[in-house]
């Protein structure tokens, strides 16, 4: 919203320009001639409505010689208050004011204000809008509102300054087409997605509490009842389709702003777009779309027990049916107030990339497993989802980034311990047909295609594991696909991984040796912890072509053997709770060349601290001794 509003008063000579202006500023009408152009003035807000927004306002004459004053005083305004007070002064409205607005190029709203309306007492107003006003605002658009005024009477003086103000801070424009007599697109799309966010139970009414929360939310004050009740007869009076028994549904809801708009209250709706984020272009802000949130190096993002909460809540809203999964209709339904899927999540097939029920449908488990991976991959992505779906953090000065969480830096991974982190990503490398696609499906619960199909792109999954001790964490698994050698040169990229899974096929005898020319060719390889495995052990084991066989070369390494599994094997998942393991607890999966030497530090600490006392022992009795002689 608008902070300064520059108005430029216009019209012919004698129409009562600058009576107009004194007679606001002083609050009282002065009868004797004043000077004929009054130097500008700075108001303070004129409303509670606009309480940070000044308004400074500029006199200007119609005579010839000040005309490029004039141009100059137009193109700096951002709402021009043209006057007109007879007969030839209204005429002059439309055969030479407005189309030397045009002329000059300038796009600002006008105010068309009838002054003296103290000369005419036999003339009502509704005349006047008829009569005047409406014929020239239909020809032209630019004229954003009319109003009757005289100065001597002190009639509409604070008004017809305050609808200049409000021509910018609440304009009506974005809101209402005047031709077709509806609220625009842009604004119905507006108000669509607040109806939605505010149906907390989306039944596709707004009850007596969401309505009232509602009014809290936006008029800091409550709504007595019988205003409700009033609003209500009011909106099914105007649409006899509206039912209004179980409260207002979204046609009456639009039907309710329509009327603040047609009433000249439109302010009453800006303050619900504004107060639920929304711009004077009928846009979301960028700051609340995309809140500052950085990263740190080796730290990672992860959703908040406040954020969890708020994506469960999320998915038993819309579970209709309550089969456990979010079919299409309800995820169509869920992401109503969104530009759609992420694209991240199509590119990936979703809902393919994590736990699905037997008919297809994303589960719970799924569901926070594929936004705990979101979050990880691409926070911000994250944070612009939670803006649209209406995330409101407990604290109303909070932003969206309360549903977030950044963890503790891991730099320092072969340093003994845990990490604290509830989300790791590991990457899964290994030759062509090795298994890692199976893998990934037994992962989600999926029966795996034993027909080799090579995987181009990366894939990802996702799901929660179990740990020791009863703790629970979400693992991605991702196979790189064509991409691997690009990825595996990026740096970035592996600081961002939190293990490898070299896996190879048992059964092959040419699968191994790619993961030895994989660490060999990458050698930053040997900074990341590691896991091998052989997979397909239901199949025949054969050697391997290579310099060391599996077992040995992992013991050279001083490393665990390879963990032989086959997705066809219950016993799959304890796979599964190692990587988790191996990833929460880093310095157990490490290839080491040579034992480390021992560490002595707290050896050199202990006799260091024995010395010392040894020394002030001595000391003291000393002392001692010489104080006795």
């Amino acid at each position: 919203m608008a902070t300064a509003v520059r108005v430029c008063v216009c019209g012919d000579e004698g129409t009562g320009k600058s009576s107009l202006i004194a007679t606001f500023v002083k609050g009282v009408f002065t009868p004797h001639k004043i000077q004929p152009v009054l130097p500008q003035i700075t108001m303070p807000p004129l409303s509670e409505l606009d309480s940070n927004c000044t308004t400074s306002i500029v006199d200007t004459s119609a005579r010839p010689q000040d005309r490029m004053a004039l141009r100059k005083e137009i193109r700096k305004s951002n709402v021009i208050l043209l006057v007109y007070s007879d007969h030839y002064s209204y005429e002059r409205v439309a055969l030479f004011w407005m189309p030397y607005f045009r002329s000059l190029g300038v796009n600002v709203p006008v105010v068309l204000c009838a002054n003296k309306s103290d000369l005419y007492p036999d003339v009502s107003s509704a005349s006047v809008m008829e009569e005047e006003m409406l014929p020239v605002m239909s020809e032209f658009r630019e004229i954003d509102c009319c109003i009757r005024t005289s100065a001597k009477e002190q009639k509409n003086i604070v008004e017809v300054f305050y609808l200049c103000q409000k021509a910018i801070t609440h304009p009506i424009a974005p809101l209402y087409d005047h031709r077709e007599q509806q609220l625009k697109q842009g604004c119905v799309d507006a108000l669509k997605r607040i109806f939605y966010l505010c149906d907390r139970d989306q039944d596709g009414y707004l009850n007596d509490q969401e309505f009232g929360a509602l009014q809290m939310k936006v008029f800091e004050e409550p709504l007595p009842a019988e205003d409700w009740e009033n609003l209500k007869a009011t909106v099914s009076k105007a649409v006899t389709s509206c039912s209004v028994e179980k409260g207002l549904d979204l046609v009456g809801f639009l039907q309710l702003n329509k009327f603040y708009v047609e009433k000249g209250q439109h302010e009453s709706t800006w303050l619900i777009l504004r107060k639920h984020h929304y711009t004077d272009s009928l846009s979301l802000e960028d700051s609340f779309l995309h809140p500052k949130f950085e990263v740190p190096e080796f730290s990672s993002a992860e959703l908040s027990p406040v954020g969890y909460r708020f994506f469960m809540d999320l998915f038993l809203t819309f579970d209709k049916d309550n089969d456990g999964g979010l079919n299409d209709q309800e995820l169509a339904a869920l992401f109503a107030p969104t530009p759609g899927l992420p694209t991240s999540w199509v590119d990936a097939s979703f809902p393919s990339s994590t736990v699905r029920n037997e008919a297809g449908h994303i589960t719970l488990q799924g569901w926070l497993a594929q936004w705990s991976m979101t979050t990880f991959l691409e926070p911000k992505t994250t944070l612009e989802y939670l803006a649209y779906l209406g995330f409101e953090p407990q604290n109303s000065r909070d932003l969206t980034t309360a549903a977030l969480k950044i963890t503790k830096s891991r730099k320092r991974r072969r340093r003994p311990g845990r990490v604290e982190r509830n989300v790791v990503l590991c990457y899964v490398l290994g030759s062509s047909g090795a298994g890692k696609s199976s893998l990934l499906d037994t992962f989600l619960n999926r029966p795996s295609n034993f027909t080799y199909h090579p995987t181009i792109k990366p894939r990802r999954a996702v799901n929660s594991v179990e740990l020791h001790g009863g703790k629970q964490c979400y693992l991605i698994l991702e196979e790189l696909g064509e991409l691997e050698p690009a990825i595996l040169e990026n740096k970035a990229k592996l600081d961002a991984c939190d293990l490898i899974c070299y896996a190879y096929d048992s059964s092959d005898p040419d699968s191994f040796s790619h993961i030895v020319d994989l660490r060999k060719r990458y050698e930053y390889l040997d900074e990341l912890p590691s896991i091998y495995t052989a997979l397909k052990a239901d199949l025949d084991k054969t050697t391997q072509r290579s310099e060391l066989q599996p077992d040995v070369y992992t013991n050279s390494l001083n490393m665990s053997a390879p963990l032989h599994v086959s997705v066809t094997w219950n016993s799959i998942t304890e796979l599964f709770v190692a990587l988790a393991e191996a990833a929460t607890n880093p310095s157990t999966a490490f290839p080491k060349s040579e034992e480390p030497p021992a560490d002595r530090a707290s050896l050199y600490l202990a006799l260091g601290a024995t010395a010392c006392a040894a020394c002030a022992v001595m000391l003291i009795w000393k002392r001692l001794a010489t104080n006795s002689t």
